[in-house]
This record gives C-alpha cells, structure tokens and sequence, in this order.
C-alpha cells in the first residue's frame, strides 16, 4: 500500500527538492504552493503524513494545521525559517507532531518523516485490536459495541436500523453494496425487487447526517448498483 505525503510550501525549490527526496523513497508526495488546495487534496486522499510550511499565502501553516486537525490524526511537520521558541510552542500546541527549522539537511527530514510514520503506525495498530469494533474516519466514528455514532463530535440519534446500515457500508468502506444486500443483511429477509425500504432508510440517515442531497460526502449512490461510503 502507498504512503501518501502531503507538502505544502510556497518556497517551490524547497517543495521540489522535499518531493525528489520522498519519492526515491517510494513515497507517493501530494505537493502544493498554497494552503487551500492542499486543503481540498487532505479531503480527498488518504494522506498519512504532512509536511507544512508556516509562512503561507492564503492561510498560514498554524492555520492549515488547525484545519486539517479537526478532522483528521495523521502526522504533521512544521517547516519555518523562524526559530524563536514561541513559534514551536505555537505549532506543537494547535497539533503539529514535529518541527524542524530551514535551511534543512533533506535527509533530516526523511528521517524524521519515517519516525512520525513508524509511530504513528504502531499507535494505530495498538488502538485497532483495542477497538476493532470501532470505525472512525473523516470525522464519523462509529461503535458496533455500544451502537453509539458520532459525526464532527456530535451524537448521531439512529435507529437500530439506521445504525446497521451504516455500519455495513462503513464496514465495507469502497465496495459497493446492493440494495439487495443491505436489506438481506440487515432486515434478515428476502429482498423483493419493488421493495423500497432500503431507499426511504438511507434518505432517512442522510438527513440525520446532514447530507446534500446532490452530492452526499459520506453515503454514495451507485446508480443501478447499491450505494457505497469511499
């Protein structure tokens, strides 16, 4: 599996030569010049490490961290051409994981990458055979055991139902699953062709999850198929 690195730097020689470096260590890099297209990418990939310049257009790196934060565990690392001890605070506080200062050896940095990503991967590992009854992804976090869901740290108040369809589709996270399955799987019956109660349930958790109805972030349909959470 790819280990994707996201850098953000508007210093583009330093973007490069930090993309040159990771990717002759196999990395697959996300690079951007400015925080708020990076920002877009953190949505749309599964980064498991970011390399953040704090002197940003746009938005800052504090900022872009704070961001990025509230959804979001991966790993940060702050680069700055400040060195003042306020800065570091700054950036440890509001959740960076290191720090390092420019001028930079590259190879500082990639060492550094692979500590935050080795611990940050034993963490997980740790936590997934404490909680393997426990999803959490993109700000939903879902407990089979407890039957409790939270969505941007607030509760979600689901039926039974509701909550076994969410849990087959976040269990099952981009595989799509028919309409056909998830009423066998979870009502326990066989499916009849014209029966609806599948449709009316995730139109009914959508609403719950604050969903747009043209293009929901979580529960996707797939037209003719079933529906799917990427």
């Amino acid at each position: 599996m790819e280990t994707n690195i996201l850098i953000v730097d508007d210093e583009q020689e330093i973007a490069d030569l930090l993309e040159l470096y990771l990717k002759n260590e196999n990395y697959r890099v996300h690079k951007f010049y400015s925080a708020l297209p990076a920002l877009q990418c953190v949505k749309s990939h599964d980064i498991d490490l970011a390399i953040l310049d704090v002197m940003l257009p746009e938005m800052d790196g504090f900022t872009l961290c704070k961001e990025i934060r509230q959804e979001y565990h991966f790993p940060i690392i702050m680069l700055t051409a400040k060195v003042e001890d306020y800065d570091k605070i700054t950036g440890l506080t509001i959740g960076a994981d290191d720090y390092i200062t420019k001028p930079f050896n590259p190879l500082e940095v990639i060492a550094r990458v692979k500590a935050q990503l080795r611990r940050y991967t034993k963490y997980n590992e740790k936590i997934g055979k404490e909680n393997e009854d426990i999803l959490e992804f993109s700000g939903l976090s879902i407990n089979n055991t407890t039957h409790e869901c939270i969505l941007y740290g607030k509760d979600l108040s689901l039926t039974p139902i509701e909550f076994s369809i969410l849990w087959l589709l976040a269990s099952n996270r981009g595989k799509v699953i028919s309409s056909e399955e998830l009423f066998e799987q979870v009502w326990g019956e066989k499916y009849l062709y014209s029966n609806n109660t599948v449709m009316v349930h995730i139109r009914h958790l959508r609403e719950k999850m604050h969903e747009p109805h043209r293009n929901p972030k979580f529960i996707k349909t797939v037209w003719g198929v079933g529906y799917k959470i990427e």
